[in-house]
């Protein structure tokens, strides 16, 4: 696979749906950040360092590859234009900081986009690791065998007491991020969500939006991750994180179930109002499809709609953000209005195709 490839695929296969709990949980992701020493932080360095950390992870690319069954690619970011770095983030591949700045920046990702590895972002290598469903030991292990073959040739900045020095004191230590993405519309529909807000915070946990850091949880759907990275172990930090995503996958099956049983008639009509208006709206705004198509997904998941794939919910939520219709529409610029009737003929067009039945 090449980068156009991927960059063109509405959907990486970890975004495809399945997995433990995926009617719930869309992604389990852990992100490592490691730093090369003896050079500056990415936010201190010159571009001479940067150059360096680049050419030092462009070398490891083939003990990558021979080390998994898979297919790494290099990918310098200042060769890319902006509107595909831009579907980069919107996949999921890349944040959003890394996008900022492309010069000496890079990305190593393998062919099915399940490992990317962005490479001059905050830190010099930022390891990031996804799998369906709730997965956090197995995206764990995928991570650590990738950063071993990588420290086997890259000695990393480590302190005996710190642990992994990281250009933000907040990663230091294991320099472990994990994370879970969630799906949970009726613990919003139910005002339930501040309670489970407050309760993860108390925990040591944060709650995002569909972008991470900074963002809304647009289309009810929520990132539970660490924050806590130095003074516990990786393994101590996935089983926590992984037993308190359980517990809010059971709170909002619970609700969903409550929902359905006190008010199932004004659950159906709420779902199929979504579902007409996606599938007959002639011009939609981004933050309006992405909320209707929450509602459509769950009525998918109480079986209330028959016919779409819950997939389908999954490949919208790429394929109707702006940069990936401004790639479809194979312009450089389309205007606001233009994108809102592309983006509604694509939610139309790909509804039809799972045409839904009462």
């Amino acid at each position: 696979m090449s980068i156009e490839d991927l960059l063109d695929k509405p959907l990486t296969p970890w975004m495809a749906g399945g997995g433990p709990d995926g009617d719930i949980v869309l992604t389990s992701r852990v992100r490592l950040a490691r730093n090369l020493e003896g050079i500056p932080f990415p936010g201190r360095a010159a571009g001479d360092d940067l150059a360096a950390v680049a050419d030092a992870v462009r070398k490891s690319v083939g003990d990558l590859s021979a080390a998994d069954k898979h297919v790494y690619m290099f990918v310098e970011m200042d060769k890319l234009p902006p509107p595909d770095r831009n579907v980069l983030v919107e996949k999921h591949i890349i944040s959003p900081h890394h996008v900022e700045e492309a010069g000496h920046r890079a990305l190593v990702v393998r062919d099915d986009a399940a490992v990317s590895i962005m490479v001059n972002e905050e830190d010099h290598l930022r390891i990031q690791c996804m799998v369906p469903g709730l997965g956090l030991p197995a995206a764990l292990a995928l991570a650590n065998r990738v950063d071993d073959v990588l420290e086997a040739k890259n000695t990393f900045a480590f302190g005996e007491r710190a642990g992994y020095l990281t250009a933000c004191p907040t990663n230091a230590g294991t320099g472990l991020r994990a994370s879970v993405m969630m799906h949970l519309p009726a613990l919003v529909l139910s005002r339930q969500m501040n309670r489970i807000v407050t309760a993860a915070t108390q925990l040591g946990l944060a709650v995002r939006g569909l972008y991470g850091e900074g963002s809304e949880a647009t289309g009810n759907i929520f990132q539970l991750s660490n924050q806590l990275t130095l003074g516990h172990s990786e393994q101590e930090i996935i089983d926590n994180l992984q037993a308190i995503a359980l517990q809010v996958v059971e709170q909002e099956r619970s609700a969903r179930h409550a929902l359905a049983a006190s008010s199932p008639d004004a659950l159906a009509d709420r779902v199929w109002r979504a579902y007409g208006i996606l599938r007959y709206a002639r011009t939609i705004s981004g933050q309006e499809a992405l909320n209707l198509l929450s509602e459509v997904r769950l009525g998918i998941d109480l079986k209330l709609i028959a016919g779409p794939d819950a997939a389908v919910f999954n490949e919208l939520l790429v394929t109707t953000r702006p940069n990936f219709l401004q790639k479809i529409a194979g312009r450089s610029a389309i205007e606001p209005g233009e994108r809102d009737r592309l983006r509604a003929q694509l939610i139309r067009e790909k509804l039809k195709e799972g045409k839904a039945n009462a």
